[in-house]
């Protein structure tokens, strides 16, 4: 049964004397490229003498960009969306045949494209040791008949190695931490997930 839900998001800022305000970035859209179909979206943003300009980030995200022309006392972002939440099947995707089978290689241009989702050094800053990360993944398999299979593998053990919490304190904790603590909120196990495929070779990213 398809469920359609209204969101209401508002962000607003009051200040004691008119100030200047910068540019400001709004990310608020959900992706185009997203499967969940939005059936109406709205941006206000108050104080209403503006400009803005629609841009993508190079992820395809949309981005809208607000120029202020005059001093002012608040900033108000207002955003209503209506989105279909209809069931998706999250295997509906095709897989390239050299990477059927775990491990693979990836071509020289596609890993040439890929490389920020490769990158290591924002796992573990200033080469910080991470033994915990270290053990976690030797422990994975070397090897499995499918890729998807693999994966879905990893995802069952991270599931059992780390417990779900809710966390209310802002930013995301190392996954030498979330592995320390064996719980996390679901953007500190989605980080962990991120450093453990990217260690093992596997392009990922960080997706809100």
């Amino acid at each position: 049964m398809t469920i359609r839900v209204a969101l209401h998001h508002k962000t607003k800022y009051h200040y004691d004397r008119l100030i200047n305000l910068g540019a400001q970035q709004v990310r608020l859209r959900p992706a185009f490229h997203a499967r969940t179909p939005i059936e109406a979206y709205s941006l206000e943003v108050s104080p209403p003498d503006h400009f803005v300009n629609d841009q993508q980030d190079p992820f395809g995200n949309p981005v809208s960009r607000f120029v202020f022309n005059k001093p002012t006392d608040h900033l108000s972002i207002t955003v209503d969306l209506i989105a279909n939440m209809t069931v998706i099947n999250p295997f509906d995707f095709f897989v390239e045949e050299h990477a059927e089978k775990f491990p693979f290689e990836y071509s020289r241009d596609l890993q040439r494209q890929l490389l920020p989702c490769l990158d290591l050094e924002s796992i573990a800053p200033d080469h910080e040791p991470t033994p915990l990360l270290d053990a976690w993944v030797a422990s994975l398999p070397k090897s499995a008949g499918r890729t998807i299979d693999f994966l879905v593998d990893v995802i069952t053990r991270m599931h059992k190695r780390t417990a779900y919490l809710v966390r209310m304190e802002p930013g995301v904790q190392s996954p030498e931490e979330t592995l320390e603590l064996a719980s996390g909120s679901c953007r500190d196990s989605a980080w962990l997930l991120v450093a453990t495929l990217r260690r093992i070779g596997l392009a990922a990213r960080f997706v809100s």
